[in-house]
């Protein structure tokens, strides 16, 4: 029988903690708050988004072993809300008799993103192709094997476009490895990839081997950042199609568990390779709080609990715009009046206290006929809010 609360004596509620304490941690602390579960965070600040919407906010460093151990004590899940915890320390935890969801064995093999396409090239899943590098002669060869431009990445640690750089030409070799933290960072090689439309899909696995799938959805980057999307993709019933299909089987081949967000290129010929896959609920996600039954928060603590999962159906077209700080300085936002005014937009703030250039600090989905229509209306919404300076 699915529970959510523990049959001891007395009788208690759940406790899921989450490694992270970041606007993820607080929409996943929200959705679980609904069913009455109790969830704690484990965050590097004591001013983290997640702090008013949890039970329980630790401050540590997740790469300590001794924080984690410490952390996961009288948890009865542990989850992730990023991809940096190390996948050793978690699996030091699963030793010890601690669940953890996702898995140190999926995290493995999908942390490293060089790892990560290794394993779904294995699985036959198309994607861009690449390269690995240990040296700058293997740079080299590399550079000049797939032909410039190419994009420079981070096997790990990257988020938000800070562990990606476009290389025009042999000129910009160094710079880009220095800009990328060296070559002992641990860095690879992609093909440049003359995409058409950048797409992504929202699958959530559950612990008892249920799936849901979400619509397809476009995503618009700025400087590799999303800055929209829209939902559903304006793309072919048969595309749609395999595009889940697609998601699906690279959730499968890493054995994932929770909701996963699953990124590509769609090219010119009508072809999908897989950019990237989170495993973790992801931004091209968001527009599911307002536009699905059940938004991918809701159905990623249902799938670590092994609860059923929730229905995926849109109620409508929507679109999500992200709010992202141009300049340095406070947190505090200006203009929330002029966008709460504007019907069908809902704004979504993550209470960070400080913005910095490009950092997300909040955002705006909004419902319409269409998912043009949702768009400029999150549009319009957005452009009217800005972050002290």
């Amino acid at each position: 029988m699915h529970r959510v609360f523990i049959n001891t004596d007395p009788p208690r509620y759940i406790t899921i903690s989450i490694l992270g304490g970041g606007q993820l941690a607080l929409m996943l602390a929200r959705a679980a708050s609904q069913l009455g579960i109790s969830v704690r965070v484990l965050a590097s600040s004591s001013v983290c988004p997640a702090k008013h919407a949890v039970a329980e906010c630790c401050v540590g460093d997740w790469a300590d072993p001794e924080t984690l151990r410490a952390f996961a004590q009288d948890a009865d899940v542990i989850t992730l809300e990023n991809e940096f915890v190390d996948a050793n320390l978690l699996a030091d935890l699963e030793q010890r008799g601690h669940t953890v969801l996702p898995s140190s064995k999926t995290m493995r093999l999908v942390q490293d993103k060089l790892v990560q396409k290794q394993t779904l090239s294995q699985a036959g899943i198309p994607v861009v192709e690449f390269q690995a590098i240990a040296s700058t002669q293997e740079l080299t060869d590399a550079a000049r094997a797939v032909g410039y431009p190419f994009v420079l990445k981070r096997r790990t640690l990257g988020y938000d476009g800070t562990g990606n750089c476009t290389v025009n030409a042999e000129a910009d070799l160094d710079a880009a490895v220095k800009k990328l933290g060296g070559l002992t960072s641990g860095l690879y090689v992609e093909k440049w990839c003359p995409f058409v439309m950048e797409l992504a899909v929202m699958v959530t696995r559950s612990s008892t081997g249920e799936t849901a799938i979400y619509p397809v959805v476009e995503s618009r980057q700025e400087n590799h950042v999303c800055s929209s999307v829209l939902a559903p993709a304006a793309i072919s019933s048969e595309l749609t199609k395999l595009a889940k299909q697609m998601a699906l089987r690279a959730v499968n081949e890493v054995d994932g568990v929770g909701t996963f967000g699953v990124e590509f290129f769609l090219l010119k010929d009508g072809t999908l390779v897989v950019n990237e896959m989170a495993p973790r609920v992801h931004n091209s996600g968001h527009y599911t709080l307002e536009a699905c039954d059940c938004s991918q928060f809701e159905n990623h603590i249902r799938a670590i609990l092994g609860l059923p999962l929730g229905n995926t159906e849109m109620r409508s077209p929507a679109a999500m715009v992200n709010l992202l700080a141009n300049t340095t300085g406070s947190g505090a936002p200006c203009g929330i009046g002029e966008a709460l005014a504007i019907p069908r937009a809902r704004v979504h703030l993550y209470g960070k206290l400080r913005a910095s250039p490009g950092r997300k600090m909040g955002h705006v989905t909004a419902l319409g006929d269409s998912a043009e229509e949702a768009l400029h209306t999150a549009t319009s919404a957005a452009h009217g809010i800005h972050f002290k300076e």
